[in-house]
């Protein structure tokens, strides 16, 4: 699907955030459905951002949506896999659906969610990860660029 709309947000690597949507997390799309999640975890003001190593870019916890699981039970793993935080998914509050054209103009479509960290776990870092770091949305970033889609995102879920 092409789309010429104005993006709210562009970020570094050429994804366009379309347009936020504050509709009921069961909500369904027959063009564009859910397929991916994003968490905007905090922890005393500051945001949790993981390096991609693939992409080379500071970003919110966040990824496909697996058979079967749910997007609110995807949160939670992705949160685990990429940062070893650990959230319970009934813990983790919906925000909302995110409308994003990819580069190549796919139009797709992400649940986020936000949650408050009590304790910071301890992270390694992993084949896809290089790193995170707890962030107040404003300082610079060392080793790479923003996802700045990601940042206006969290800037809304934290609203």
């Amino acid at each position: 699907m092409e789309s010429s709309e104005e993006a709210l947000a562009t970020g570094p690597l050429g994804m366009r955030l379309l347009a936020f949507e504050r509709l009921p997390e069961d909500s369904e799309f027959g063009e564009a459905p859910v397929g991916y999640v994003l968490i905007a975890l905090w922890h005393a003001g500051l945001l949790l951002v993981v390096h991609d190593r693939g992409r080379g870019c500071w970003e919110l916890p966040g990824g496909s949506i697996e058979p079967g699981e749910s997007a609110r039970e995807a949160a939670a793993r992705e949160l685990r896999e990429e940062s070893n935080q650990r959230v319970a998914p009934a813990a983790l509050r919906f925000v909302g659906f995110a409308r994003t054209a990819l580069p190549d103009r796919r139009v797709l479509r992400g649940a986020l969610y936000q949650a408050e960290a009590a304790e910071r776990d301890a992270f390694e870092p992993t084949e896809e990860i290089a790193g995170i770091r707890w962030w107040n949305l404003e300082d610079p970033l060392p080793g790479g660029r923003v996802q700045t889609v990601d940042a206006y995102l969290a800037a809304l879920a934290r609203g």
